[in-house]
């Protein structure tokens, strides 16, 4: 890649009458631009060259420059459309762009060079040529590259020498090959609907200044709530940073529920609480107790059937064990989609219970809520619509980009009344539009992040349908490389039978370790070789699964897929670098 300050990122020459090369790429560019955007690439065609068409003629005078080269205008017209001369980002600042006098033309020109790394870094994580991460120890990156914060200001040129080298280290988490976090893959209408949310800055607390992502996060939350499958799309929610304070957020909801005066009084005025969650269950049930004062040892974990499936036996047992003991059962957190097996708990089941013993249920979608988008693959959350609160990642398993979580409660006006504070300075009530849009105070947070957008337009792209065709085909390839490995030498499944979800779990055992006797010395032996494979792939840059041990199980991998990239033949090497990286060993 041509460096900053180079022929790639100019439009001219240095004295100002543009290079043929240079132009000619400007040229095709503008072209590009025009093709796609239609008037407004015809206006920034004009803005950089003074015609839409091609560079303006040249007078045979440069345009005249400061002391330090830069360029400075000849004309009182906004937008400036003076002639595009040679913009050097080694004599320009962050203080010659936008809102600076004049700073018209820097501004496009540099954000079109950050433009230019972006779109190389797109197009680069979908080719399987590429690395999925050119991995490097944390020393060496210390070493190689000073990152520390100065007093005085980098021109332009080490800004965009910035961003190129903080993409060159980042994880293509589009890349086809990369399997090793449960949100993967790069859509590009999100994409865009991340730089739209950006360049508009704005805050989803008041309908004053986020009016349309207001109305957008009205309009999918409720059609999240009609999938889930509450009447007319009925209750309430809120996205929030991740599935993590989603979770928080229901057990907080939960409690105040059951006791609204811990609102006021804390903790010391209610009884021991307890929830329930199943073995398997995410840890942020348990760091949630810990945050809100409920306390870890009040979150019981109920035991798992050899699929990782909570047992409702074992559920009803110990919340008669803690009511015996004057406790107080307040919440049943199920798991649809757990984190390593990709279990769904039986929500019928728990519905049940916690009908029963009237106890708040609360669905942990996170993972596996994208099912709902599928009718070949929703009877898997069968009960969800029984739930009280559901938290359901968008940005896991239909691919929206990170960060978009959403918390869904049935019943309506609860996390308001449970959140809000009524700041004056921010919801007043002499507004003169409906209030009930106002939707900060219902929120843990005060800053909030536009997350809607990117699902929204998604949905409107894809359609439910295209969200249901992802899916879909995204467990057929789990289904594939289940039905590829379950049989093959050197392979062994960590639990029978095909995955529920998209996540495989398996070992790969060595041509050393397949004749040796299943005893704990083979195990302490198979525990170190998922580490030294995964080591290897990041070292070549190939591709990247996750492992891990869970319960009395050592280190194995857990193959889990949601991006659309991925084929048949992406699985395919896989298991071919699995083998390459592991024959050794």
């Amino acid at each position: 890649m041509a460096s900053p300050g180079s022929g790639f990122w100019s439009f001219g020459s240095e004295d100002g009458s543009g290079d043929p090369e240079n132009q000619g790429t400007a040229r095709a560019w503008c072209q590009v631009a025009q093709k796609f955007t239609g008037g407004i690439g015809n206006k920034l065609c004009a803005l950089l060259y003074g015609d839409a068409e091609k560079p303006a003629e040249s007078s045979g005078k440069a345009p005249p420059r400061t002391a330090t080269g830069k360029v400075t205008c000849t004309c009182d017209q906004k937008p400036c459309s003076c002639p595009k001369a040679d913009v050097n980002y080694a004599f320009l600042n962050a203080t010659d762009l936008l809102p600076a006098c004049d700073g018209e033309r820097p501004t496009l020109a540099f954000l079109q060079a950050v433009m230019d790394i972006l779109l190389q870094y797109v197009v680069k994580s979908f080719d399987r040529s590429t690395k999925v991460i050119d991995f490097h120890y944390p020393n060496e990156l210390l070493q190689e590259y000073n990152w520390e914060l100065a007093d005085q200001p980098q021109n332009l040129e080490e800004i965009l020498t910035h961003c190129q080298t903080a993409l060159k280290y980042a994880i293509k988490t589009g890349h086809p090959r990369y399997f090793n976090q449960l949100s993967t893959g790069l859509d590009m209408v999100g994409l865009a609907a991340d730089w739209l949310t950006s360049t508009a800055n704005t805050n989803m607390f008041t309908y004053e200044i986020a009016p349309v992502f207001v109305l957008l996060e009205y309009v999918t939350l409720k059609k999240m709530r009609e999938i889930i499958g509450w009447p007319g799309g009925s209750g309430d929610g809120i996205f929030s940073p991740g599935g993590a304070i989603s979770n928080m957020y229901a057990m907080l909801i939960a409690r105040y529920k059951m006791f609204p005066e811990v609102k006021e009084k804390g903790m010391a005025a209610v009884p021991r609480l307890i929830a329930f969650t199943s073995e398997h269950s995410h840890f942020s049930l348990k760091k949630g107790a810990a945050a809100l004062g409920i306390g870890t040892d009040s979150v019981i974990l109920i035991k798992c059937d050899e699929r990782g499936k909570m047992i409702p036996s074992d559920l009803e047992r110990r919340i008669i064990e803690v009511k015996q003991k004057g406790f107080v059962p307040f919440l049943v957190s199920a798991t649809a989609g757990t984190t390593v097996y990709g279990a769904f708990d039986p929500l019928l089941a728990v519905a049940d219970i916690c009908k029963k013993y009237k106890i708040w249920m609360h669905v942990d979608a996170a993972w596996g809520g994208g099912l709902l988008m599928s009718r070949k693959h929703k009877w898997k959350l069968s009960g969800v619509e029984r739930a009280n609160s559901v938290t359901w990642n968008p940005h896991k398993m239909m691919g929206v980009p990170l960060q978009c979580s959403a918390l869904l409660v049935r019943e309506e006006g609860l996390m308001q009344s449970c959140n809000q504070m009524h700041a004056s300075y921010l919801f007043q009530q002499d507004k003169q539009y409906d209030l009930s849009y106002d939707t900060g105070d219902k929120a843990l947070q005060c800053g909030r992040h536009v997350d809607v957008f990117k699902l929204w337009l998604m949905w409107r792209a894809k359609g439910t349908t295209g969200f249901e065709a992802h899916i879909d085909k995204c467990l057929e390839l789990a289904e594939y490389l289940y039905n590829i490995i379950k049989n093959r030498e050197g392979y062994e499944m960590v639990f029978d039978g095909k995955p529920q979800h998209t996540n495989v779990c398996f070992w790969y055992v060595p041509p050393s370790l397949r004749i040796v006797e299943d005893n704990e010395e083979r195990m302490s032996r198979l525990s170190k070789v998922a580490p030294v494979i995964k080591a290897r792939m990041m070292e070549y840059g190939t591709t990247m699964v996750s492992y891990q041990p869970l319960g009395d199980k050592v280190n194995f991998f857990r193959m889990v897929i949601s991006n659309p990239a991925a084929t048949h033949q992406d699985i395919d090497f896989l298991i071919e670098e699995i083998e390459r990286l592991g024959q050794d060993l």
